[in-house]
């Protein structure tokens, strides 16, 4: 099982300060329409070239639309790359606009 959390333990985690990196693993014309703030910009197919992007010292939290872009990407990140600090966000950020911020927008 690969891990993850729901968009109320993300919320939860950055309102108490928890240091994490927020990986967007939309196209970026989906990240421009609507995203969640802090997040960074490394579309799946761009993944591979861009690992050196990803932060070894803190939990990655990796969003996509519902859920299944993201859960692409971490079982990529582990299984090629051995990362074991990664969380996907169960969802994505449909859910995200649903449960947390309905200003961010939904599509």
């Amino acid at each position: 099982m690969l891990p993850e959390l729901t968009p109320e333990e993300l919320n939860r985690r950055l309102a108490n300060g928890e240091d994490m990196q927020l990986i967007d693993v939309r196209q970026p014309e989906e990240y421009a329409y609507c995203r969640i703030e802090g997040s960074h910009l490394i579309p799946l197919g761009d993944l591979p070239q861009r690992v050196e992007e990803l932060d070894e010292t803190r939990p990655i939290v990796l969003i996509c639309h519902h859920g299944v872009r993201s859960m692409q990407a971490l079982a990529y990140l582990q299984h090629r790359h051995e990362k074991t600090n990664l969380l996907n966000l169960r969802g994505g950020i449909h859910a995200w606009s649903l449960r947390v911020d309905p200003s961010v927008a939904v599509y």
